[in-house]
Order: structure tokens, then C-alpha cells, then sequence
């Protein structure tokens, strides 16, 4: 009883000692078969994945290796995510959208201000053509010459002399055109009075239209008595307006034409250089 009474603690500490030794090796048991449970499981995924022609190259090597898939599957959804993104395709078709719209806007301004400016410009020629047919029907008043031409109602600012001009000149102007050239072409008449005009302008001549017409045996109408007889007609009366407007049909330096075929006197022909022909007159400087 005394041996016994001396020991008693021996036994406590003897089922304490039984109890962890129990404990130990049921949890290296446990960890073996959840070893063994991974081990299988992780064969037979890469024996799935090494028979599955269907799954990436990727996610074989990773499930034969025995990686994680969670890594590959996130980096997956973050590759889709960046490759089809939806929101960022939507507002790029809406950027698209706009900027056909603006594109489309700004072409069609871009027309509406072409054919703006074209009838602007169509307005602008007709005002000219109305303003230079208006002219064409009257004729000035006043001549404006530099030395060596005859200048435009425009640019009379320009002009050393000036020169005056009267109905009666006017109407012999007229005259001279009908009679001189009533069969010819209307620039024909144009180019006529144009030869008067420079003969008014020039120093080698008489300086009023009426000296120059009536100089002796320069024209054959005022020789003959025909001068005094036509009646201006509406062509010769334009090309007159017109040349006193500033149309010219040969240059200012031109002073003498004749019609080769019914000249009696061809030493203008033969002695002047020749400038243009208009219908049957030959125009010489």
C-alpha cells in the first residue's frame, strides 16, 4: 500500500503519454490520405487534360504540372476583358457615329458654301454682262487717251487728254461706219471706228473726228458722195458705241485699212506692215 500510495502518479502521466502517442499517428494517417487524395486527383486531371485535345496548351502543361488553374483562368478572363472589351466598343461606335455625322455636316456646308459662291459669282457676271451691255447702248460723252491709246470709261484717271465728244460727231462717226463698212462683220465696223478713234489720238493726224473723216482722200465714201447718203443702221451704231467704250478689235497703233479687191490705190498695202484681216478690209499700221 505504500509502494502503491508513492507511485500513484505514475499512471496519469503513463495515460497522458498513451493518448498523444494516439493522437500522432492519427494525424500522420490523416495527412497520408489527404496526400494521396491530392495525388490522385491531380493524375487523374492531368490524365484528362493530356486526353483532351479540345483544352489550350496551356492549361495541359498546368494541370500536368499540377499548377493552379485559378492564375490561368483569371488571366484568361482578363485577356477576353481586354481584347472585346464592351463598354470601350460601344463608346468607340458612338465616336465612329459622331464623327460621320460631323464629317457628313461639314461636307454639306462645304457645298452650300460652293454653290453659294458660285450663284455669287453667276449674280456678280450677269450685274457685269448687264452693266457692259448698258454701256455698249450709250455712248460716252467724254475720250480719255494716254499718248499712245485710247483708254476705258474705268480708267480715265489715267489719261494725259481728254477729248469731247458731240451728237454731231457722234452721228458722222456713225456714218462713216455704215458707209466704210455695212456689208462686213460686226467687228469688222468695230475695227473702222477703232482706226478713227486712233487717228483722232494721234499727232500724225487731224485732231476732231470730223477733220479726221473729212481729210482729203484718206475715205473713199466721203469722195464719192455716199457718206452723205446712208442711214447708220443698229450694228453700225453699236460697234460705235462700242469702240468708243473702249472695244477694241485692232490695236491703237493700226491707222489705215482697205479691201484688197476694190481699192484702186494699193500703196497702202504696199507700204504699211500689215496687222489683221476682218472680213474684206485688210487693217494696216
Amino acid at each position: 500500500m505504500e509502494i502503491i500510495s508513492k507511485n500513484r502518479w505514475v499512471a496519469p502521466m503513463l495515460s497522458v503519454l498513451l493518448v498523444c502517442i494516439v493522437g500522432v499517428n492519427v494525424v500522420q494517417a490523416t495527412g497520408k490520405w489527404n496526400e494521396a487524395s491530392e495525388s490522385k486527383q491531380m493524375t487523374e486531371l492531368a490524365s484528362s487534360a493530356h486526353n483532351s485535345p479540345s483544352l489550350p496548351q496551356e492549361q495541359r502543361r498546368m494541370m500536368e504540372d499540377g499548377t493552379s488553374l485559378s492564375s490561368d483562368t483569371s488571366g484568361q478572363s482578363v485577356t477576353w476583358t481586354n481584347a472585346l472589351p464592351a463598354k470601350n466598343w460601344l463608346l468607340t461606335a458612338q465616336e465612329e457615329r459622331e464623327q460621320q455625322k460631323a464629317a457628313a455636316k461639314q461636307k454639306a456646308q462645304a457645298i452650300a458654301e460652293a454653290k453659294a459662291k458660285k450663284e455669287a459669282a453667276l449674280k456678280l457676271a450677269k450685274m457685269e454682262h448687264a452693266k457692259a451691255a448698258a454701256a455698249m447702248s450709250t455712248p460716252p460723252q467724254k475720250l480719255y487717251f494716254t499718248r499712245t491709246k485710247l483708254l476705258n470709261q474705268e480708267d480715265a484717271k489715267l489719261a494725259t487728254w481728254s477729248y469731247s465728244v458731240s451728237d454731231k460727231e457722234l452721228h458722222l462717226l456713225q456714218k462713216i461706219v455704215m458707209a466704210e463698212a455695212e456689208g462686213e462683220p460686226y467687228k469688222g465696223k468695230v475695227a473702222v471706228a477703232n482706226v478713227v478713234l486712233n487717228r483722232l489720238r494721234s499727232a500724225n493726224f487731224p485732231d476732231t473726228i470730223y477733220k479726221v473723216i473729212y481729210q482729203k482722200s484718206q475715205f473713199s465714201p466721203v469722195a464719192n458722195g455716199r457718206l452723205k447718203r446712208v442711214t447708220p443702221n443698229e450694228d453700225s451704231i453699236k460697234a460705235v458705241n462700242a469702240a468708243l467704250n473702249g472695244q477694241k478689235e485692232v490695236s491703237d497703233d493700226t491707222y489705215y485699212f482697205l479691201s484688197l479687191t476694190l481699192a484702186d490705190d494699193l500703196t497702202v498695202a504696199r507700204t504699211k506692215k500689215e496687222v489683221k484681216t476682218i472680213g474684206h478690209h485688210t487693217f494696216y499700221k
